[in-house]
């Protein structure tokens, strides 16, 4: 099945970008048991309605709730809100409560840097690291708080089985470059229940590299792993296997190996175009240094049969049985095998078999490029979410079992001019545990959004 993104977004009112979207059955087992990701069509929940406060669009009956803008004080008092607003998970509480962690993907200019805080800062150098909320079970924001600091470029990363979040530095950058006085390029992970519980210790077995995002495999406890690079060379997709696997808060500290995937025959990812083109046999080599002392880990040796990379490797999620992860767009001029608007690959572990799940391509009615998945997140009750980074006006969008697409929210904050206009990506798509709310960022300004409505019609 296929549907350009002109015949989607007609309903509306989203006409502007373009790409087309293929859809292969693969995906039927993330969205088992979701009513609604079976019996939702093209057009989701309806069309997208303008915000009169000119933030947020949703369909007819939904309404948002804006949690937290960069600038405004924290709640605790330790500064502003900072910048940036990037991945992002939603942890049970106690009593109902639930716990937002928050990325911050700050650089060295960052407007809103992390506030430093004793016990909670990696180097005083970075700017990034993670806030945390804790809402109430109607979205009231009770506390707003540094989670981490002293990190840089925290992009992406994710939640683990026992409710704590991981989260990714995407740069490289050693102790000595851009101020820093430690290296970076490490997973931190952060308990939102107690902050101080979790420290800033960096993962450094789990690699030093540009970390996008994080997905464990709730029996096995391994830990997946996208690497967001831009430029040739291009990143890789581990996992890691930990000495300690599923071993609560504080476990993966203890070590453990890392591997790199290699697709047999395959040196890059993009110059597989089908949907539903599977690979079995899949390789797992191990990194000869996790560390990057000398080499970054995607330049590394790994043997005569070399490994399989490809062009910006972002979000990542498991789902059912498999994880699924994103490799944002490619471009034959950046020095891919060949040109995509985006893909979602599904691996298998028991079957040791890759899929293109879905893929978004080149539109012929409209060519503006750019249009591009980020970070993706199952909806209890609405299929998979997707966030949206290119160009133009910014759009959450939904695909169902059925691989049709639909807007779920467009932004409406136009940072740019008239003349010249910019929106914000959406970033950190997130459900609440018990399924009722979708929390969402918009990168700049840095906002985090509550949506509510009918998602079990």
């Amino acid at each position: 099945m296929s549907a350009t993104r002109r015949q989607i977004l007609a309903g509306t009112g989203a006409l502007g970008v373009g790409a087309s979207i293929a859809f292969t059955g693969a995906l039927s087992d993330l969205f088992a048991g979701t009513a609604a990701a079976q019996s939702l069509g093209q057009d989701g929940y309806g069309p997208l309605v303008p915000d009169k406060d000119g933030l947020l669009d949703l369909p007819a009956h939904f309404r948002y709730r804006v949690l937290s803008r960069e600038g405004e004080p924290l709640r605790s008092g330790e500064g502003p809100v900072p910048s940036n607003h990037d991945g992002m998970t939603a942890l049970p509480g106690r009593g109902g409560r639930v716990h937002l962690v928050r990325n911050h993907e700050n650089r060295p200019t960052a407007k809103f840097p992390v506030p430093t805080v004793e016990g909670l800062t990696y180097d005083p150098a970075g700017k990034g690291g993670c806030t945390a909320l804790t809402l109430d079970s109607r979205n009231n924001v009770l506390a707003e708080r540094v989670a981490i600091a002293g990190t840089a470029v925290n992009c992406a990363g994710g939640p683990t089985p026992w409710h704590t979040w991981l989260t990714c530095e995407e740069t490289e950058d050693k102790a000595g470059t851009n101020g820093y006085t430690k290296d970076h390029g490490f997973i931190f992970e952060v308990d939102p229940s107690d902050p101080r519980r979790s420290g800033a210790v960096p993962l450094t077995a789990m690699g030093r590299f540009q970390h996008e995002a994080i997905a464990v495999d709730p029996r096995l406890g391994i830990v997946y792993e996208t690497e967001d690079a831009f430029l040739e060379p291009f990143g890789l997709f581990y996992r890691f296997l930990p000495k300690k696997p599923l071993g609560g808060a504080g476990s993966l500290r203890a070590g453990g190996r890392l591997q790199a995937m290699r697709v047999p025959g395959v040196p890059d990812l993009s110059s597989i175009q089908e949907t539903g083109a599977s690979f079995d046999g899949i390789e797992w080599v191990d990194v000869p240094d996790p560390l990057a002392v000398e080499t970054p880990v995607r330049l590394q040796d790994f043997g005569p049969k070399g490994i399989t990379h490809a062009q910006k490797l972002e979000g990542c999620y498991w789902g059912g049985h498999c994880v699924y992860f994103v490799s944002s767009f490619a471009r034959g001029s950046d020095g891919s095998a060949a040109d995509h608007f985006g893909q979602i690959w599904r691996y298998d572990p028991k079957l040791r078999r890759l899929t293109l799940v879905i893929a978004f391509g080149p539109d012929t009615d409209i060519q503006l490029p750019g249009e591009s998945p980020d970070n993706i997140c199952l909806a209890p009750s609405g299929g998979l979410m997707v966030c949206e980074d290119g160009n133009g006006a910014q759009h959450v969008f939904g695909v169902t079992r059925g691989g049709e697409v639909y807007a779920m929210a467009r932004g409406r904050q136009n940072i740019g001019t008239p003349q010249a206009p910019e929106w914000g990506e959406f970033a950190g798509v997130t459900f609440s545990p018990d399924g009722d709310t979708m929390y969402v960022n918009c990168y700049t300004p840095g906002t985090t959004f509550a949506v509510t409505g009918p998602w079990r019609r």
